[in-house]
């Protein structure tokens, strides 16, 4: 992953060489100075916006601090019968540098400072914000830290036995990436609430629409299961997991198409509050092994996903304070299983922005 965000990394700064102000450039051609106009059309479109509603970056670097607390949880369910599984949650800390659309940080979980990783999830999000195109890519495996949090089995099975027993025969693997344009792109500006690169002046809202493809996994060790929930049972006590639960492994993609609206409200000068919510319809083609699934196309893969987005945050142009919450769900079923993923992140930050742009400096 490290290649990924280094490649990231460089393509996001040669965006910003491209979109920055007018220089005095030597050309050796006519049509070299054309073709590279168009370029810098196209990639200052994705910024275009309404000044009145908007005010634009003024500085050229930002530097900020930013703490960062994830949240899981994963409910596996079949004729009734329903497990939750979570992990404790996560708490990171890091700084970040910035120039112009280049954001580079990096983390560190506070349980674990050290440099071994076993056992430990792993995690890359990357979120892109312009004014008129958002991108997420993401990359999720969990770890060996779940915990069993609800069971609900029937049987007269009280499920309070059983909460809190840690469980490492589950992992899930999530790969993904999606895209979604912003319409009123030109008033709302997604960049004011969860980049602090421009200031909202005037409240407004905005329709998105999107694509997206996703990569999952899941595996779970049914056996393991089992043995660490008789382990809180009596013995004369009967077990009964249904049978839509035995499975290995399960491995499917998810094309998805979303819709959504996000609006921007100016509570006071310099405040702001952003409130998002993405609904996605999504096919699930799986290439795993359930029981009792369908093959070939069914109705019955057709899932709805969900995304949410939400923050508040103060912005004078010079200092930046806040936070943020992202949450999204991740939802897989057949006519007998069920497998939902829901993960997010809260995040309070605070940060600096320097070095006028020449636009903006007093003669």
């Amino acid at each position: 992953m490290k290649f990924v965000l280094l490649v990231l990394s460089w393509i996001m700064v040669g965006l910003s060489a491209i979109a920055a102000e007018p220089d005095t450039l030597a050309t050796d051609t006519l049509d070299n100075d054309n073709r590279m106009g168009l370029i810098r059309r196209t990639v200052r479109g994705f910024d275009r916006l309404n000044d009145e509603y908007i005010e634009p970056q003024h500085y050229e670097f930002t530097v900020m601090g930013q703490i960062t607390r994830t949240y899981e949880s994963f409910v596996l369910g079949s004729n009734g019968q329903e497990i939750t599984l979570a992990p404790d949650g996560r708490t990171k800390i890091g700084p970040y540098f910035g120039w112009r659309w280049f954001f580079l940080g990096y983390t560190f979980d506070i349980h674990n400072l050290g440099f071994s990783q076993s056992g430990l999830r792993k995690e890359f999000d990357l979120s892109i914000y312009s004014s008129q195109v958002g991108i997420d890519i993401f990359y999720r495996r969990t770890g060996n830290d779940y915990k069993i949090r609800d069971v609900r089995l029937g049987y007269g099975i009280n499920g309070d036995l059983f909460e809190g027993i840690p469980f490492d025969g589950v992992n899930v693997g999530i790969t993904g990436a999606s895209a979604y344009y912003i319409f009123n792109h030109g008033r709302f500006s997604y960049p004011a609430a969860f980049s602090q690169s421009t200031c909202q002046k005037i409240s407004c809202g905005s329709w998105m629409a999107g694509i997206g493809f996703t990569r999952n996994s899941l595996d779970m060790d049914y056996d393991k299961l089992v043995s660490t929930l008789r382990s809180r049972m009596e013995r004369a006590q009967e077990l009964r997991v249904d049978s839509g639960m035995m499975f290995s492994g399960i491995k499917y993609s998810d094309f998805m198409i979303s819709g959504g609206y996000a609006y921007n409200w100016v509570f006071a000068k310099n405040w702001l509050f952003c409130a998002s919510g993405q609904l996605a319809v999504c096919y699930k083609s799986s290439y795993g092994k359930v029981a009792d699934e369908k093959t070939g196309f069914s109705m019955e893969k057709v899932n709805l996903d969900g995304i949410g987005r939400f923050g508040v945050v103060y912005n004078n142009t010079r200092w930046y304070a806040g936070c943020s919450a992202i949450l999204r769900s991740n939802n897989y079923r057949t006519s007998r299983f069920t497998a939902n993923n829901i993960f997010g992140s809260f995040n309070a930050y605070i940060g600096y922005n320097f070095m006028l742009k020449k636009k903006y400096r007093k003669a």
